[in-house]
């Protein structure tokens, strides 16, 4: 086993020479097909007045999550990540985002703004 030192910040040392530290592994969510998700297109306000368009509630695997953001990166043209569970475009793209989710089959709906 690797010696993760970042997933013991904040522990406290410990005198017994038996100690075994154990870390609790979360385990990711399957991937949903794409009817069966719901997801929700965002207008979000970033620091210096920009906006940026977000789409929350994607339930699976964080990889599966990427590769969707890149995908709708590319086909906006523009930048963005993908953290927390939530895909982040730069810009006002909900129209153009909901539009490709839709044809990719997903539930989606704009949300707020």
């Amino acid at each position: 086993m690797a010696n993760d030192w970042k997933e013991r910040l904040g522990v406290v040392f410990s005198t017994n020479p038996d100690f075994k530290y154990e870390t609790t592994a979360t385990e990711e969510a399957e991937t949903l097909e794409p009817q069966k998700q719901n997801l929700r297109v965002w207008l979000d306000r970033l620091k210096g007045g920009r906006v940026a368009t977000v789409v929350r509630g994607y339930v699976g695997a964080s990889d599966d999550l990427a590769a969707l953001g890149r995908d709708l990166k590319t086909k906006c043209g523009v930048g963005g990540s993908v953290k927390d569970g939530e895909i982040i475009i730069q810009g006002d793209h909900r129209d153009r985002v909901v539009e490709l989710l839709t044809k990719a089959g997903y539930r989606c709906k704009k949300a707020g703004g």
